[in-house]
């Protein structure tokens, strides 16, 4: 009897497996890290007004694993990607009955160009929000998840300018 329970319960995991996956691909769910970027986009100077800064590293590493070939000295013929401006800016959004901030909301701006060979630049903005809530009671573990929170927000902005790069169709 048991035996036939441990087959039924192995047949049901099974289904179960497969009953997912199918659900999972069947919406068109895929794993990021993997972008198709333009023929043209494969050799590409990177500029930034802060070379050695967290955002310029990660664009860095992202167009490595994607097998980008990062050209160190500046040609007119090859593409430039400018990073122009990387800012964390917070708004209060509540505070506590004693007049201490109790809820900000970070903004994370980050500026960029594109600029192709005999063509004009083309410029790029976007925002990056999250809200944090600030406690100053526990103030080393609310500077920890601070800092987590704003490494997070600079991954998703180099996936975001590779994601951009990716539709730029030539």
């Amino acid at each position: 009897m048991s035996k036939v329970n441990n087959t039924s319960f192995s047949i049901n995991r099974v289904i179960l497996s497969v009953t997912l996956i199918a659900m999972i691909s069947g919406c068109g769910f895929q794993l990021r890290g993997d972008y198709l970027l333009a023929p043209q986009l494969q050799n590409l100077y990177i500029s930034s007004v802060d070379k050695h800064g967290e955002l310029t590293r990660l664009v860095r590493q992202h167009l490595d694993n994607n097998q980008v070939t990062i050209v160190e000295k500046f040609s007119q013929t090859i593409p430039e990607l400018r990073i122009l401006k990387d800012k964390l800016d917070r708004r209060t959004l509540s505070v506590f009955p004693n007049g201490q901030v109790a809820e900000y909301e970070l903004i994370y701006t980050v500026k960029y160009q594109i600029r192709f060979a005999g063509e004009e630049i083309q410029h790029y903005k976007f925002e990056i929000n999250r809200d944090y809530q600030d406690d100053p009671d526990i103030a080393l573990a609310k500077s920890r998840e601070l800092s987590l929170m704003l490494r997070e927000m600079r991954q998703e902005a180099a996936d975001k300018i590779l994601r951009n790069m990716a539709t730029i169709q030539r």
